[in-house]
């Protein structure tokens, strides 16, 4: 499902698989967070980091009954 301009679905994903592997990708993608980092005016590597977790009930059934298929 590539658009028509570009190489071959094979050609493409071998060197993504390459580059993904040997570390371009992550590379490419430090360098470029940095620049829009900088051109929104801030520092190229952030300075804090912020977690956030939360807690949802998801049942008020427990256990094997929770799981079970009702059949009848």
């Amino acid at each position: 499902m590539l658009p028509h301009d570009l190489p071959p679905w094979k050609s493409v994903y071998h060197y993504f698989r390459l580059w993904r592997l040997d570390g371009t990708w992550e590379h490419i993608n430090d360098v470029l967070t940095g620049k829009v980092r900088q051109h929104s005016g801030r520092e190229a590597t952030p300075s804090a980091g912020i977690m956030d977790s939360q807690s949802v009930k998801t049942t008020e059934k427990g256990g094997q009954e929770a799981m079970m298929v009702v059949r009848r």
